[in-house]
This record gives structure tokens, C-alpha cells and sequence, in this order.
């Protein structure tokens, strides 16, 4: 019978790559994660891991005991579900991980609704970047995460064991200080403002870009959408704004009324295993009313449209 600790240890180990960081997110010192993993591969009598220069990773025989014990955690999530649901109060702590604008307009109106209707229950949120944010919930640093999808940018290859939930769409504008402006084409000499490289926003606008049939000027590099706003607003940068960023003011930038493709889907993601539970559940959805309230909100904050764009 091997310890369960000791293979939660080796699976920390397979998702954060390094003893260090498994020490650290298990408040263990690295000579405790070493002896952990050393009475467990005497336990199973084989070698569990190898050197990959500075680094350690798994032998085959480890990667078999860490989905065995991914597939008893996944069982203990049921199990968690089967006795809230058994339970006539709903209470407990739910650990969300959300994206600039969803932590600035959707959390604080669903803390506000859970607040109202389930004092029992408790949320964390980190604010964190969907790349990350994802890792983090297959490693159960987090229960829950709140990200985007782009239009013809599909999610990578998504593990099995993780289930997503469409909570609403959010429309992308050109955000521009000219008013004059008609087209996306006329800004292709223009400073652009956008997220990092690698992230699907960035994904996303540059591809736009690239259909009205130019390489954008990005001088701005910022995860920021407050700080694109301010860019746009002064006429340093034209950018690709949500319309939740405009859920408790009117817009003092000039906005075009975007394609009918360009919007993002607001999505949460939770473990498949964890789907069911009465607080998942509860808290999807808080979320999916916190987005109809902001759009709601933000319509009249946008109630005069400027024409779309031609096609092109």
C-alpha cells in the first residue's frame, strides 16, 4: 500500500517540474520532497526518477503511478461532490483563477450575488493569465479559472480531465482617438497597443491585422487593457478593447462597432471530476449572471455605435 502524500509528491513533482517549486508548493523543505520520493521508490522497488541535466523527470514506472493517482484524486472530487449534495446548507471554499477584465467586472458582482444568497460559502481569486491559470488548475493550486477564446484561434490540445463553460461573449472594438478613422487598413502605418506574445489576444489581433492586409506596429506590449484605453484615448495606440471594460463608465476613446466575428467567448474551466458539485455549479452560475448584468450595464454605456467598418 503506498502513501498517498508521497505520490501527491511525485505528482507535484510531474506538473511543476522542478523539487524546489514542489517544496514550495507544499510547504515542505527540498530535503523533505527528496526523502518523500526516496521511501516511495523504495516502496515500489523501482526507479522513479532520472537526471535530464540540471533537472529531474519521470521514469515510465513514475508516470504510471502519477495517473493512477491523478484517477484517486479525481475519484476524492466525487466523492467531495457526493457529500455536498447530501448536505441541505451549501457552504465551502471555491479557489478562482480570472483574467484582468473579468477580475475587475465579473468577480465582484458574483461575490456580491453569492454573498447575498450563500453566506456559507467562501471564494478566493487570484488574478492570473489564462496560460498560467490553466496549469495552475491541473496542478489544484485553483478550483476554478475564467479565460477567453478567440474566434478561429481554438484552445491547444485541452487534457480530458478538464470541462469548459461558455458564460457569455464580449465584443472587440477598435479603439482609436481619431475620429475620422473609418477602416482597420487605415491604421496599418499607425502604434499599435497589445497583449504579450503567445497569448490568444495578441493571437487574435494580429491575425485581424493581417486580413486587412497589414503587419501591425506594435509599440506597446502590455496585459493591461486599462493601459491600452489610456494609450488609445491619448493617440499613442490604436487598440482592440472588450466591452466589459467599459462596465462602470462611458468610453473616452473613440470606438467602431466591431465585425460580427470579432468578439471572445468568456469561458470557465474546472476539473471534469469536480463538474458536478453543488459549489461548481453555484458558482458558474453567479458568473453567467455577473456577465448579463455587465452587458446590460455596459450597453448603456455604448448606446451610440459608430458604424462598423466595410468589409474588405
Amino acid at each position: 500500500m503506498h502513501n498517498l502524500r508521497r505520490l501527491e509528491v511525485l505528482r507535484e513533482l510531474k506538473h511543476r517540474g522542478t523539487l524546489a517549486a514542489v517544496a514550495a508548493a507544499m510547504s515542505y523543505s527540498p530535503s523533505a520532497v527528496s526523502q518523500h520520493l526516496s521511501l516511495l521508490e523504495s516502496e515500489v522497488g523501482a526507479p522513479l526518477l532520472e537526471r535530464d541535466g540540471r533537472r529531474v523527470r519521470l521514469t515510465p514506472q513514475a508516470e504510471i503511478l502519477v495517473a493512477h493517482t491523478e484517477a484517486v484524486l479525481q475519484q476524492l472530487d466525487r466523492a467531495r461532490t457526493e457529500i455536498a449534495a447530501s448536505l441541505q446548507e451549501l457552504a465551502g471554499t471555491l479557489r478562482v483563477a480570472a483574467f484582468q477584465t473579468a477580475m475587475l467586472t465579473l468577480v465582484p458582482t458574483a461575490l456580491t450575488w453569492l454573498r447575498d444568497t450563500h453566506p456559507g460559502v467562501r471564494i478566493e481569486v487570484t488574478q492570473a493569465e489564462p496560460d498560467t491559470a490553466l496549469a495552475a488548475l491541473l496542478a489544484r493550486d485553483v478550483d476554478l479559472v475564467i479565460d477567453e477564446t478567440f474566434p478561429g484561434h481554438a484552445r491547444p490540445p485541452q487534457p480530458t480531465e478538464l470541462s469548459h463553460h461558455v458564460l457569455g461573449e464580449d465584443r472587440m472594438r477598435l479603439a482609436v482617438r481619431d475620429t475620422a478613422v473609418r477602416s482597420l487598413s487605415e491604421l496599418a502605418q499607425h502604434p499599435w497597443a497589445m497583449e504579450p506574445i503567445g497569448t490568444p489576444a495578441r493571437q487574435w489581433a494580429v491575425s485581424v491585422c493581417h486580413a486587412a492586409g497589414f503587419e501591425p506596429d506594435v509599440a506597446f506590449e502590455s496585459a493591461d487593457m486599462l493601459v491600452h484605453a489610456r494609450l488609445a484615448a491619448q493617440g499613442h495606440a490604436a487598440a482592440f478593447l472588450p466591452d466589459l471594460l467599459w462596465f462602470d463608465r462611458a468610453p473616452d476613446v473613440t470606438l467602431l462597432a466591431p465585425a460580427p466575428t470579432h468578439r471572445r467567448a468568456i469561458v470557465a474551466t474546472v476539473r471534469t471530476s469536480a463538474n458536478d458539485h453543488p459549489l461548481v455549479r453555484t458558482v458558474l452560475f453567479s458568473l453567467r449572471h455577473a456577465v448579463q448584468e455587465a452587458t446590460t450595464v455596459v450597453g448603456r454605456h455604448l448606446g451610440n455605435d459608430r458604424p462598423a467598418p466595410p468589409p474588405r
